[in-house]
């Protein structure tokens, strides 16, 4: 068996068993009305690609699966209650194909639902939290907060008509790379890794969360629409200033900049107009530009592994990057 064979195998295996801790970690849980929507949010088939990075993240830093199990369970918790809350503020109908919490159950149980887990996150993280516990809590709430201060620069970028590139990195930095940064630091601080390999560790999950954000604008508008479980061209249909949107609004002449003006002032296009927006990126080199910077951000990725002691460890976190570019959905 080879080494991506052996990772794949991996992956599958411990998402199995995050999916079964994360269904234990409600299924006693009462009153009801609160945790049955909350596991109706989790048991949503997530790629589980948070937990499997604090995971591999504990290991590359010298500690092992099963002391991280319960810190791994805590950051699918959070980000879970992140989206919920996401999928309220956009209005979403769907999530990865299901119906979304609030459209099943109504605004006010998805609200409580998702507080309610991201209060269970911290409960199941401090059971990990044998050392480096003030730094783990720190980096853990850190995260949330810059969340929420992600979410709330991309409500404003609605309102605003000189969004730039730079406010993009950063909006979705906070927005999604945090996240993924916060991943691997907290592995490695549960493992009790010395600086340098939190840094690079941490920068790993910085640099990935922001390819894995760009390339998300890209499946937006190039994925197939069965796979990617969502609507194609949402999000110029919801007028969003994605990476390609900025990128095309930056490129285009005195011929095509009325077009995508036209969106700003409208708040969107309509779904027949998919296709041609779509077009307009293609001529403008807009998908290569995205993808050009898919690739720079995991090159910068996969140069912080240098910190990284073991080679396996290495070409693990390389392979897992590789499987978030390629991805499809």
């Amino acid at each position: 068996m080879n080494n991506s064979d052996k990772f794949k195998k991996l992956y599958a295996a411990e998402r199995v068993k995050i999916d079964k801790l994360l269904t234990d970690a409600l299924a006693k849980r009462k009153p009801l009305s609160l945790y049955e929507p909350a596991a109706y949010l989790l048991s949503n088939p997530g790629k589980r690609l948070r937990p499997f990075l604090v995971l591999i993240a504990a290991r590359a830093a010298g500690s092992s699966f099963k002391k991280v199990y319960n810190a791994a369970v805590a950051i699918e918790m959070l980000h879970t209650f992140t989206l919920a809350h996401d999928d309220i503020m956009d209005k979403a109908d769907k999530r990865r194909g299901f119906p979304t919490l609030h459209k099943k159950y109504g605004l006010n149980t998805a609200i409580l639902a998702g507080d309610g887990l991201a209060a269970v996150a911290y409960e199941y993280l401090l059971k990990d939290c044998s050392i480096n516990a003030r730094q783990v809590l720190t980096l853990f709430t850190k995260s949330l907060v810059e969340v929420c201060e992600g979410q709330s620069l991309d409500t404003d970028f609605e309102l605003r008509t000189d969004v730039t590139l730079p406010e993009y990195i950063e909006m979705i930095t906070r927005k999604t790379a945090v996240m993924v940064e916060t991943c691997c630091a907290i592995g490695a601080e549960l493992a009790g890794a010395p600086k340098p390999v939190v840094k690079g560790l941490s920068a790993f999950g910085k640099n990935i969360g922001i390819a894995f954000q760009i390339q998300d604008d890209l499946l937006d508008i190039m994925a197939d629409g069965a796979e990617f479980g969502k609507k194609i061209g949402g999000d110029l249909l919801e007028g969003k200033k994605t990476f390609l949107f900025l990128t095309a609004l930056e490129k285009a002449d005195s011929g095509t900049k009325p077009y995508f003006l036209k969106v700003i002032e409208n708040k969107g296009i309509r779904k027949s107009e998919v296709k041609f927006y779509k077009e307009l990126y293609t001529r403008l080199g807009v998908i290569e530009d995205a993808q050009k910077a898919i690739a720079r951000y995991t090159n910068l990725a996969l140069k912080s592994l240098r910190a990284v002691p073991n080679e396996e460890d290495r070409e693990l976190f390389t392979w897992l990057a590789q499987l978030l570019i390629k991805r499809t959905n």
